[in-house]
């Protein structure tokens, strides 16, 4: 995919994602998944080593702005550099953004030495964001599109065809779309839907903020 500015858009993870994977017998449990500050780094972060709370490690890494200036890491008792920065170095080289893992590791009795390990760490981090669900998050500006009965079908396709996301729908009186779309396509967006419609749709501007866009 093309570059992005982060300062104007970013790639990040949708959801959260499970993968396990055996490597000399100890077993590798990582998760990922989209944060938007540190308070749900921490709270992610929390929340797996309560979930697996009898592993030997629950080692970690996130970057949790959107610019690659705010990240942590963790070895979690690992040797030191051989999990958290292995981990880090994952995320920023696909340079995705706000984002967290941690991989968690129940020791099955053979060491890995410390090269080893940072292979091990590394690549689990890359195998699990293969898998992940990802977005491209980017300013958006969200929206009401009200329109008569007959023209709704021709919205949907409209939004569809446009790259759009519609993201609830409201049919009483009339239909009301609340729907989402690239800030720096509102207003040719706005023109080619007012041309579809014949003029038939009512729009009122409701917010701006940064929406995942399925890539």
């Amino acid at each position: 995919m093309p570059h992005l500015s982060v300062m104007e858009k970013f790639l990040s993870l949708k959801g959260e994602y499970v993968s396990t994977k055996i490597i000399e017998k100890s077993r590798f449990i990582t998760t990922s998944r989209h944060i938007s500050d540190e308070r749900e780094a921490r709270a992610f972060i929390d929340g797996i080593r309560a979930k697996y709370i009898d592993a030997t490690h629950n080692c970690y890494a996130y970057i949790c702005d959107r610019t690659g200036n705010f990240l942590r890491f963790s070895d979690d008792g690992e040797p030191q550099g051989t999990a958290g920065m292995p981990m880090l170095e994952v995320l920023k080289t696909r340079r995705i953004f706000e984002a967290a893992v941690v991989v968690t590791r129940y020791f099955g009795g053979i060491k890995l030495g410390a090269g080893g390990l940072v292979r091990a760490y590394s690549g689990c981090v890359a195998e699990n964001l293969d898998g992940a669900q990802k977005a491209v998050y980017a300013p958006c500006v969200e929206s009401e599109y009200t329109v008569d009965y007959p023209s709704a079908d021709v919205a949907l396709r409209y939004f569809s065809d446009n790259g759009c996301r519609v993201i609830s729908s409201d049919y009483q009186a009339a239909v009301t779309f609340l729907s989402a779309v690239e800030k720096e396509r509102e207003v040719a967006f706005n023109a080619g839907l007012i041309n579809a419609l014949n003029g038939k749709v009512k729009i009122v501007r409701k917010r701006e903020y940064f929406f995942p866009f399925d890539i």
